[in-house]
């Protein structure tokens, strides 16, 4: 749609109605300020959401792959034959022995819920980056040294160098009944994977170390699997689960956190919706603005026409008005919202501190930090939807404008 020079020209003065129009403008200025709002909201809340997804499936699938093979009673005999079938498995891009189970740890009096987990030097040595204090090269099969979570560390009140005690419940029988099994090991370093639950309970120590504690001889809990793409995971690991059947129990991590995902997924769509109609508002408080206008300048537009001003001229003149205000209350959302996620973390730290409350608390959120992932496609397509209704929101007025009848407008003047 091209305006010709004179259409413009009212179009821009329009735009900026005068004193005696000030409610005009107030409307006007109420609806740039609403569809910049639930812009901003579409744009903050679908980040969010997606940055929220993609960073507790990559913190828990960097910890037990894209999906594991379990044995049965949590073990698995002569493993090497099927570690080796899996790593030849097209798609497969890694897989590792891996020990996990639910034990107790002590410290000082203090008593913990812990899960130790029994991982290849390979394994371990990829933690590296999420050390916080200590090395993971300390940890060594013919050494009782492990790394443990920093929100363990916390609980229990240890400290490098001092010695958790691990109880094994299933320990040696005695004459006098099975006595527990329990073993200390020193702590050499403290990590954190960025997830509340895993940094609450986890303790590294080598394969051979776990398997000595749990006496489990050379046999190993799981395999934890990783593949080129986590949303085909369970394509390409379909040959693999026919040749477990009666062996073992391959799960991926769809089904691992399936109740979670879905239930992310369910508050995604609902909140697009809820804020799309915000989005919807705004159009119409755009609709409001122009009929007012066009009320306001009905004595113009009677005016313009009998100096030769045809129909169309004037549709577009209104159609432009309107969609301008949508257009800058878009990219002053979009903009607006770009820069409250550049900032997220510092403004829920400033809040918390101001209001002295817990906005964002781990232990329920499953993350330490919020987190964001802008798809510049779900941007555009918030920007369209956003200009598209306010387009839709001038059609009308604009419509009753250009069928304005000039000869019973100017009759009584």
């Amino acid at each position: 749609m091209i305006l010709s020079p004179f259409e413009w020209s009212i179009a821009k003065r329009y735009m900026l109605p005068g004193r005696s129009e000030a409610v005009i403008a107030l409307v006007a200025g109420i609806s740039i300020t609403v569809v910049m709002l639930s812009v901003a909201m579409l744009v903050i809340v679908m980040s969010v959401m997606n940055g929220f997804r993609a960073e507790l499936l990559d913190r828990i699938t960097g910890l037990n792959g894209h999906a594991v093979v379990q044995g049965y009673g949590q073990r698995i005999e002569n493993w090497e034959e099927l570690l080796e079938d899996i790593r030849n498995t097209p798609g497969v891009v890694r897989a590792s022995p891996l020990i996990e189970q639910p034990l107790l740890g002590t410290y000082n009096g203090r008593a913990e819920g812990i899960f130790v987990r029994g991982n290849t030097p390979e394994d371990i040595q990829r933690m590296e980056e999420n050390v916080l204090v200590g090395d993971l090269a300390t940890l060594q099969p013919d050494l009782r040294n492990v790394a443990i979570g920093s929100r363990l560390q916390q609980n229990l009140g240890i400290r490098l160098g001092d010695t958790l005690t691990i109880v094994n419940p299933q320990g040696r029988p005695t004459p006098f009944g099975t006595v527990p099994r329990q073993v200390g090991y020193t702590v050499t370093a403290v990590f954190e994977v960025g997830l509340y639950d895993f940094d609450e309970r986890f303790v590294v120590m080598p394969i051979p170390s776990a398997q000595t504690l749990l006496m489990t001889g050379d046999s190993i809990g799981m395999i934890e699997v990783k593949t080129e793409d986590p949303d085909r995971v369970a394509e390409i690991l379909a040959p693999i689960a026919e040749q477990l059947s009666g062996r073992a129990v391959l799960t991926d991590w769809q089904q691992m956190n399936a109740s979670l995902f879905e239930a992310l997924q369910v508050e995604r769509v609902a909140m697009a919706f809820a804020l799309g109609i915000i989005v919807l508002v705004a159009a119409f408080n755009i609709l409001s603005s122009l009929v007012m206008l066009v009320r306001s300048k009905t004595r113009d537009i009677a005016i313009m026409r009998t100096m030769g001003a045809t129909r169309r001229s004037l549709l577009k003149i209104f159609v432009t008005t309107g969609s301008i205000v949508g257009v800058i209350g878009t990219a002053a959302g979009v903009s607006l919202g770009l820069l409250v996620l550049f900032f997220r973390q510092g403004i829920i730290t400033f809040l918390s501190r101001a209001f002295g409350i817990e906005l964002w608390d781990p232990s329920i959120r499953f993350l330490t930090e919020l987190p964001s992932k802008t798809d510049p496609f779900e941007v555009l397509a918030i920007a369209g939807m956003a200009m598209g209704l306010s387009f839709l929101a001038t059609l009308y007025p604009s419509y009753r404008a250009a069928n304005t009848d000039p000869v019973e407008v100017l009759r009584y003047e």
